[in-house]
């Protein structure tokens, strides 16, 4: 039996964005009449390994991964109208990711359509497309284990039969509604949005449609959301970029001025405790093809912090009298390790301990922290780092200090395995000496937050002394000839364990 479906009818909806759809932009698109509002898709997996956290300070229930990152934050006031959108590719796994969160939100979605590789990989998002039969135990999976509405998010196929027995099939399993982006996973916004197929999927299912991909073409005022609504067929739609620019989309006595809505945005970050690094993207995006037409906007680009961007926007006094009530969330960082320390050690070098984790999928197989930093000490004619790993028997997992001569390098965390634990060190020396690292992926929040509290250190790097026999060649660095012998040999010349995990990412 079809659950509560009419909370999905005659609705305009906040879109699950990436980045964007976190608790700050979800309050302010219901300020404005968002009757729903999509939390930023969240992968089953980061929700099984996540702690459930009662926020007292904020009111909010956290979900916090071991390294102090929060993969979602909500607060009671937005429960009836949030939708939590899931990432997944196995019906068992996403069923017990979603019940961890269905006491706190009014429905759950399941990501069907997105076009990003990450998620391609994984057999998630668009992957399922071509999965029917996935797709059928997924969503019949939760819709007999869930006590909320399920739904899920589709982009169209190429031949319009297609999609049109996918949709059926998708209704058959009981889901609630049914959101809808009117083109293919090869397409993207410059391609037009294909309303028509859109109106003929309402046309003929029984349960709600939503339409999705009106931003680009249709919507640039509230008005115009009710013309795309009729264009698709659609009761109810779905807002994206249109309310990335300026959530005040939903605001029926129209838009307020940009530069106005992205100041109360910060003032609602500041309140909400929400990390720099992501008000800060929030921000770009917002102001996305005007930024360099204020001065804030460029001023914002350059911002490191989250006094940096308060400042900026006019509200540094009210950033620090929130922080000041919100101090207990400070502590309580801090006490779990979450910053970045210096300490002398017994050799007379320093000991560098920062929250930073390995990620293998900011990686190539061929390239690691590991293997860059061998490369370093190559081109700097330096013995090669040592890896000192302690295993936890309780529990079999892994801590290791890295060292370079009198220096060490190491994390707070335990990991699963050893080489996690040695990479993890290696990272933290390469951020510590500027080294590029190879990621294929742009910084994540994590490695952020350590390169900004290290560089607030202020900690003259001169002071790491690896071997006060060569300081000749430490200063020549890449440019001196040994060292351009040593590139060359360097790729055939790794080091057993970096090669050893070039093989199990590969094989992953």
């Amino acid at each position: 039996m079809v659950k509560n479906s009419e909370l999905y009818e005659n609705k305009t909806i906040l879109a699950p964005m990436v980045r964007v759809g976190t608790l700050p932009m979800r309050l302010l698109a219901v300020k404005y009449g968002a009757d729903l509002v999509y939390c930023e898709e969240i992968i089953d997996f980061k929700i099984l390994k996540s702690k459930r956290v009662e926020n007292d300070a904020l009111g909010t229930t956290d979900f916090v991964l071991s390294d102090g990152t929060i993969i979602f934050r909500t607060h009671p006031q937005e429960k009836d109208k949030l939708i939590f959108q899931i990432g997944t590719a196995d019906p068992k796994r996403a069923l017990k990711a979603a019940q961890r969160i269905e006491d706190l939100v009014s429905g759950v979605d399941i990501n069907m359509g997105c076009p990003k590789e990450f998620s391609i990989k994984g057999g998630m998002g668009a992957a399922l497309l071509s999965q029917p039969e996935k797709i059928k135990e997924i969503l019949t999976t939760l819709v007999n284990g869930l006590s909320v509405p399920v739904t899920c998010k589709i982009r169209i196929l190429p031949e319009l039969e297609d999609t049109l027995k996918l949709v059926k099939l998708i209704e058959s399993t009981g889901v609630s509604a049914l959101g809808v982006h009117g083109r293919t996973k090869e397409e993207r916004p410059r391609h037009p949005n294909r309303n028509n197929i859109i109106q003929t999927i309402a046309e003929s299912l029984s349960i709600p449609v939503i339409a999705n991909g009106g931003s680009k073409e249709v919507i640039k005022v509230y008005e115009d959301i009710a013309v795309f609504k009729q264009a698709t067929g659609c009761s109810s739609a779905m807002i994206a970029r249109a309310a990335e620019w300026n959530p005040t989309i939903f605001r029926a006595e129209g838009k307020l001025p940009l530069l106005d809505v992205v100041k109360e945005y910060v003032k609602v970050a500041i309140e909400w405790d929400n990390n720099w690094v992501n008000t800060k993207y929030c921000v770009l995006q917002m102001m996305h093809d005007n930024m360099l037409d204020y001065p804030e906007g460029e001023l914002t680009q350059a911002a490191m912090s989250m006094e940096d961007i308060s400042e900026i926007w006019g509200l540094k006094d009210y950033y620090l009298q929130v922080r000041q009530k919100l101090s207990k969330i400070s502590e309580g960082a801090e006490s779990q390790g979450d910053r970045v320390s210096i300490e002398t050690n017994e050799n007379g070098g320093y000991r560098i301990c920062m929250p930073l984790r390995f990620e293998k999928k900011d990686f190539s197989c061929k390239i690691s922290p590991k293997l860059k930093l061998f490369e370093w000490t190559r081109s700097k004619e330096l013995p090669k780092p040592t890896y000192n790993t302690t295993e936890k028997s309780e529990d079999r997992t892994f801590n290791c200090v890295l060292q370079l001569h009198t220096n060490e390098f190491t994390t707070p965390y335990w990991e699963k395995s050893k080489q996690l634990a040695e990479q993890a060190s290696a990272a933290v020396a390469t951020t510590v000496l500027d080294i590029v690292d190879g990621r294929v992926e742009e910084p994540s929040e994590q490695l952020e937050k350590c390169r900004v509290q290290w560089m607030q250190l202020k900690f003259e790097k001169n002071k790491l002394k690896f071997d006060s026999g060569n300081e000749e060649n430490c200063v020549k660095g890449e440019n001196s000839e040994n060292s351009q012998v040593t590139k060359r040999k360097c790729d055939n010349d790794c080091d057993e364990n970096s090669k050893k995990l070039c093989q199990v990412q590969d094989e992953s």
